[in-house]
């Protein structure tokens, strides 16, 4: 084999593998908030997790995509470890429609594929025809790089016996196809690479069938990877995935002769039967598996045992699911502005104990809340540029800037929380009190901008319908909160000149006043926005 068909080899590999990125990347951004909604429907039935799993992996095109995501949705809390298991079985299902398409003759056909996904890219006036369009120029792009696998492989056509070795032992051919995807972390590209062998002649059915088995568990390092720096919930997720792999393989390996003869007989073509070899091998597994999930849980559970004590929880912010599925990303930045939604609410709820329930809270209570949604502010602004500088639809980038708002606007709440302690503070340095009746109005006050802020909080994870309602609701709110605080600020005037109240803590009371408004103000301009998402998503 010449330095040129080495070099054609590797250049057919790096061709195959980037149109796989492609079309993977395509069918995302054509997915988009559909993608979301069908991870949605995930319960804790395990049946219902192999079909979202088999479902979202055909629709992204990429198992290893898939399986990263369910790690990090455990990591973050959002899927138990029994529906970890059911979306791994499906994504390992999904992924052999790749095997099949590879399977089928049809690259004297990719040119046209290339054609078509161009004229859409450069001609097509939507984004959905032109996510269509890079889609089915990474499927003619898939074929070219097989035939360059194939053409720098002829050569060796008459070496038969370079690949013997794989066929008089199982366990060496499972051993060299999971080293080749650990290397190139692709099953797929594995796949490819045995086909176009056994294409060539080059390597053998009972050689073929060993080296696939291995990328089911090659695959799995990609999991691996993703779970590095998690929780332990999400490692007993990866550690799900390498055992089903693992204990798969070592199922079938008894039972080899027979496999081998039984896909023998399921086609003429060399190339359909690998193709089908992957197929029957990830569902038979499955099906094998299925009805002992709770026990095999059990058994993760037993080697990676749960924390004694509940660990901290994580951010939702992923770095992982910006580089494979930027769109479920966008999502994961929602989820984080309603979680840093919480410790707002939290602060507020602290501010109102102190006004109006007389329950002490010290400088650093206030403090350590003002920090974290400061961390909350900053990093779901860093998240957000990051996610930017990646392929997503105009729609989802109208709600990731409408969550980044969102998240500026609770900061700025947070710091007229800090504010109202701060006027606390030199209020009982003074020595002074508000009136019963500055007291009364100020509780009116507050609770009107709390409702407020509450609503708009809720409103981030609302459907257009409800937002809508919500925003309605939060706007009639800040607008009695508007008149009341002009009413209020009169009203403290004329009890100042009858020396009803205490002049020395007066400006505090005003700023206090102040503050609440602008609680109210803030609430509006985040419903505003998840409104004018909604808006956008529908145009």
């Amino acid at each position: 084999m010449s330095l040129f068909n080495v070099i054609q080899l590797i250049g057919g590999v790096g061709i195959f593998l980037y149109s796989i990125k492609m079309i993977s990347e395509s069918l995302q951004l054509m997915a988009g908030n559909s993608l979301q909604n069908i991870i949605g429907m995930l319960t804790k039935t395990p049946i219902l997790g192999v079909m979202v799993g088999t479902v979202v992996t055909v629709l992204i095109q990429s198992s290893s995509a898939t399986t990263v995501m369910t790690v990090s949705f455990v990591d973050a809390g959002l899927m138990t470890l029994k529906q970890a298991i059911g979306l791994i079985m499906g994504a390992n299902i999904g992924t052999t429609v790749t095997g099949q398409i590879i399977a089928f003759k049809i690259k004297d056909y990719c040119y046209l594929f290339i054609i078509l996904g161009s004229l859409l890219q450069f001609l097509g006036k939507t984004n959905a025809q032109k996510h269509l369009g890079a889609g089915l120029f990474g499927f003619g792009l898939l074929f070219i790089g097989m035939q360059t696998m194939e053409d720098s492989m002829y050569v060796l056509r008459s070496r038969t016996d370079l690949f013997l070795m794989f066929k008089e032992s199982a366990m060496l051919g499972v051993l060299a196809g999971t080293v080749i995807t650990v290397l190139i972390q692709s099953s797929a590209a594995t796949l490819g690479i045995t086909i176009a062998l056994s294409m060539q002649g080059l390597i053998p059915l009972e050689a073929a069938i060993p080296i696939i088995l291995g990328s089911n568990i090659g695959t799995t390092i990609t999991t691996i990877l993703a779970a590095i720096g998690t929780c332990r919930h999400a490692k007993q997720a990866c550690l799900a995935h390498v055992l089903f792999n693992i204990i798969g393989v070592a199922i079938f390996l008894p039972i080899m002769p027979l496999y081998i003869d039984f896909i023998r007989a399921s086609s003429d073509s060399i190339g359909h039967q690998i193709a089908n070899a992957h197929s029957l091998f990830n569902i038979c597994n499955t099906i094998i598996f299925l009805p002992f999930v709770g026990s095999f849980a059990k058994l993760i559970t037993a080697i990676i045992p749960d924390p004694q004590k509940p660990e901290s929880r994580k951010s939702y912010l992923d770095p992982k699911l910006i580089e494979f599925t930027p769109a479920v990303a966008v999502d994961a930045v929602k989820n984080e502005c309603l979680a840093m939604g919480s410790v707002l609410l939290e602060s507020i709820d602290k501010i109102e104990e102190l006004y109006f329930h007389h329950q002490k809270i010290t400088r650093e209570e206030l403090t350590a809340i003002e920090n974290l949604l400061d961390k909350y502010h900053a990093e779901i602004g860093d998240y957000s540029q990051a996610l930017m500088r990646h392929k997503i639809s105009d729609s989802e980038l109208v709600r990731l800037h409408g969550y980044v708002s969102s998240a500026g606007d609770m900061e700025r709440i947070g710091d007229k929380c800090k504010l109202l302690f701060h006027l606390w503070e030199k209020k009982e340095e003074l020595q002074g009190d508000f009136s019963e009746q500055a007291i009364a109005e100020l509780q009116q006050l507050f609770d009107k901008a709390n409702t407020a802020v509450e609503l708009s909080v809720q409103n981030i994870s609302l459907p257009p319908a409800s937002a809508k309602e919500a925003f309605a609701q939060v706007e009639d709110l800040s607008m009695e909160v508007r008149q009341m605080e002009s009413k209020i600020r009169h009203m403290h005037v004329t009890r100042l000149a009858q020396g009803l109240c205490n002049a020395s803590i007066s400006l505090s009371f005003l700023d206090a006043v102040g503050a609440i408004e602008h609680m109210s103000y803030r609430a509006k301009k985040m419903s505003q926005v998840i409104v004018h998402q909604h808006i956008h998503e529908n145009s």
